[in-house]
């Protein structure tokens, strides 16, 4: 009986049943990319559209930020720290800010709280150009200040023309140039969006008569310029409304009107020198004094001896057993009412040394009022 065996297929015929199967696959997919390459189109370069002339306006802003930007330059200030263990000194950045060349001889104008507390500040022109600044002269009640740079055969850049301040309009445009976030030479646009804001100041009564506006001013803006269409300064930005800390459509400036009577002072003498009328006022008094009598205005409660409020005439408070008399109190400057104590600095600050002014006072009831002549204050 013959026995039947049965053999099991060959291993080597797996390799080729693979290959063919890949071979298949490369067929398939060669076919499918000549169909997709025979329905896709050409892809071609589009054809570029002219620009055409840029319009009046678009030529104005670049004309302007083009003969304004080389007198804008970029403050990075340092601070003295000493280690608590080792008692060694070191120089740590602090911060950095904007600030505007304000005349030949190197002087840059820029806001008080751009170096307020640097030990040092180091200055960039547009051209490249880098100086170590010393400090001239601060006006914290006004938020400015003055550096220096150069020396001798120093070569300034060219400077932006001053304008005013006292008649702009809501709604004029105005630019702003500065180094926001550090991003040097940047150029905001906006408007006047209101006048004669105040903000409340640290180092000092309310900053008045500042210049509202929706360009966009963020940190890094401060100490640059503010300019109008035609490129003349009206004011140095200053701060910003915003509880980020970004640009919220609300910036502020100091009027350039203030700038032009605080920083020929700095320049020449170091410090601003506020003018004063020879009285001595409180700010909490005069409030309780106010709530009292019902009576809107500024209470004298000391007439310096020897100054022109007592050649005027005028009349302190005096202390009685049933509290305190008023004897003038001070209702309005020039015809401009004030009813607190900054007001009547911030109207006082519009005025130099040896100007005259006219008071007008309430005294037992009766308005009167008494011309006096500015002198200069602590």
């Amino acid at each position: 009986m013959m026995r039947q065996t049965l053999t099991k297929p060959t291993s080597y015929a797996r390799p080729w049943i693979v290959v063919l199967i890949i071979m298949n696959v490369f067929l398939l997919a060669a076919s499918a990319a000549l169909l997709i390459n025979q329905s896709a189109p050409l892809a071609e370069p589009r054809v570029v559209t002219a620009r055409g002339d840029l319009g009046a306006d678009e030529r104005a802003t670049i004309d302007l930020f083009r003969n304004a930007r080389d007198s804008v330059v970029f403050i990075s200030t340092r601070q003295r720290v000493a280690d608590f263990w080792t008692r060694n000194v070191y120089s740590v950045p602090r911060g950095s800010g904007s600030g505007l060349v304000w005349d030949e001889a190197g002087h840059i104008v820029t806001n008080f709280h751009v170096i307020e507390g640097a030990s040092e500040a180091q200055m960039q022109l547009a051209d490249g150009r880098q100086f170590s600044a010393t400090l001239v002269g601060v006006s914290p009640q006004h938020d400015l200040a003055v550096l220096k740079i150069g020396g001798a055969g120093f070569t300034a850049p060219a400077r932006v023309p001053i304008g005013t301040s006292s008649d702009l309009q809501v709604g004029q445009n105005v630019f702003a140039i500065g180094n926001p976030f550090g991003l040097d030479w940047t150029l905001t646009k906006g408007i006047v969006s209101a006048l004669d804001r105040s903000l409340p100041n640290e180092n000092g009564p309310d900053i008045r008569h500042l210049i509202q506006t929706d360009a966009a001013i963020n940190p890094g803006n401060s100490g640059g310029p503010l300019l109008d269409s035609a490129g003349r300064l009206i004011g140095i930005n200053t701060a910003i409304y915003s509880p980020s800390g970004a640009s919220a459509g609300i910036g502020f400036a100091v009027p350039v009107d203030t700038v032009m009577r605080v920083v020929p002072q700095l320049i020449s003498e170091g410090r601003y020198t506020r003018p004063s009328l020879g009285v001595e006022s409180d700010d909490d008094i005069n409030d309780r004094l106010k709530r009292a009598s019902g009576i809107e205005g500024v209470f004298v409660l000391r007439v310096d001896p020897g100054s022109s409020a007592e050649r005027a005439g005028l009349v302190a408070a005096q202390r009685t057993r049933r509290g305190v008399a008023p004897g003038d109190i001070v209702t309005a400057l020039n015809g401009k009412p004030v009813s607190r104590v900054g007001d009547l600095l911030a109207r006082l600050d519009d005025f130099r040394v040896g100007q005259s002014v006219e008071l007008t006072l309430m005294r037992g009831g009766e308005e009167r009022t008494a011309r006096l002549e500015l002198e200069p204050g602590s």
